[in-house]
């Protein structure tokens, strides 16, 4: 079975049409149950701080797209905090399941026909993502089935359609190397033509995190909350420590 994929290295210009819905992918902020990877180089207390203010950043990042609905999907035993999180900013949605591919399966589910007619979901952790490539992934929406953004480390940031796709997400390599291409062979083995936006790089690891810092220390108004956490941390002498 091939795969139909073409990369998108441009902006693809024009007016989108219909109603587009952007979906972040949460959870509530404790200890020991985001950004674990980074737990291995920050304490718990100041990974869950440093990801409230990811969180806020990501939110006023999908605000500021122009005709666009925002919205938060999380785990449903999350709910009640994530709405004390975020308060009245966005509508926070419970997902169906557990687990990342439950999640995205009721992204689609959820929000797919007469609510929407393209639906992207991208990471919580992402405020310094362009605004271009939210809109190009809109727009590539309306000559491809799926639209995926690549991760450098063989994962992916961003996934949109515009209906569900029962069988695209599965649990066995999600969060692994192989994410990426597990679900573009997926989307063949189901028929789906596929464009790629840019590739990009999410927070993970001490190291994304090193480079998001570089890059808001020259553009701080970029993601002004993490910039100003980022910097505390650094100032109270705790980045030699951590990251």
């Amino acid at each position: 079975m091939s795969i139909r994929i073409e990369a998108s290295h441009q902006i693809v210009r024009g007016r989108c049409n219909g109603h587009q819905t952007l979906v972040i992918m949460a959870k509530a902020p404790r200890p020991g149950m985001v950004k674990t990877r980074l737990a291995r180089s920050l304490p718990p207390s100041a990974v869950t701080g440093l990801y409230r203010c990811l969180l806020d950043d990501t939110i006023s990042l999908a605000r500021s797209l122009d005709g666009v609905k925002v919205a938060v999907m999380c785990p449903a035993a999350d709910r009640e905090d994530l709405e004390r999180t975020v308060g009245n900013a966005v509508p926070v949605v419970p997902q169906v399941g557990n687990g990342l591919a439950a999640a995205l399966c009721s992204v689609f589910a959820h929000f797919e026909g007469a609510d929407s007619s393209r639906i992207v979901a991208f990471n919580s952790d992402s405020p310094h993502l362009p605004t271009s490539i939210l809109q190009a992934a809109f727009r590539l929406l309306e000559e491809c089935d799926v639209v995926v953004g690549p991760t450098y480390d063989g994962g992916y940031y961003l996934v949109g359609a515009r209906m569900s796709h029962p069988g695209l997400f599965t649990t066995d390599s999600m969060g692994t190397a192989n994410a990426l291409q597990a679900l573009l062979t997926r989307a063949g083995a189901l028929g789906l033509s596929v464009r790629l936006t840019d590739p990009f790089y999410d927070i993970d690891e001490a190291a994304d995190l090193s480079r998001l810092a570089e890059e808001l220390q020259l553009i701080p108004g970029k993601a002004p909350k993490t910039a100003k956490w980022l910097s505390e941390w650094a100032t109270a002498g705790q980045a030699n420590k951590g990251f």
